[in-house]
């Protein structure tokens, strides 16, 4: 069985939007990768998911998490190579270990776990859940989103993640989430050439 490929050491600032569904994170992630003239890292699931609902009517079910995980590192890595500076990632393996632990009564699969928390990023951008619900085939439990935006946050807690939170509008969370990523890249100014890969 294929296994999920391990995080390329590529000496970029890594940003992860990180919460429940329908909580603007795609959104965000386009807005910024704009703003910092980079590329971001889309939802791997969403397509996988989507097609697995028109082919066969099914929504995800716990054998689809590696594939999954396998698929969203593939991602990353490929487009790591094409990023200035920062990184933008829609989600992490991080992610789909909580959904795991909520989805299937805490089961991790333990290659997950052991991705989820080996790889590092340098902030998570915690989205809150003060934007409308929208629906999809893929979407669901609208009425515990703050059950799940809970768990995402004692997650980032527990595995002592760098977060922040955003809330409110789209100005409001692009403004924060912009300080927030300045104010680090300002900090390795100088550590290092960003756009070699470590040897």
């Amino acid at each position: 069985m294929e296994k999920i490929p391990q995080q390329e050491p590529f000496k970029l600032v890594k940003i992860v939007l990180f919460g429940p569904e329908s909580t603007g994170k795609t959104t965000l992630s386009e807005l910024l990768a704009r703003h910092y003239n980079t590329v971001w890292v889309k939802e791997f699931a969403r397509n996988y998911l989507q097609e697995k609902w028109n082919n066969e009517r099914k929504t995800c079910e716990h054998h689809d998490l590696i594939p999954i995980a396998i698929g969203q590192m593939q991602l990353e890595n490929k487009l790591a190579k094409k990023a200035d500076k920062v990184l933008i990632c829609d989600t992490d393996l991080l992610e789909t270990k909580v959904y795991s632990e909520e989805y299937y009564g805490g089961f991790v699969d333990p290659e997950l776990d052991k991705a989820a928390l080996e790889n590092q990023y340098d902030l998570y951008l915690l989205t809150y859940i003060d934007t409308p619900w929208e629906a999809d085939d893929l979407r669901d439990r609208p009425e515990q989103r703050q059950e799940m935006f809970d768990a995402f946050e004692k997650a980032l807690k527990k595995y002592d993640r760098n977060y922040i939170t955003l809330k409110g509008d789209v100005k409001n969370r692009m403004d924060n989430a912009v300080k927030a990523i300045d104010k680090i890249l300002e900090n390795k100014k100088g550590l290092y050439s960003f756009s070699n890969k470590l040897n």
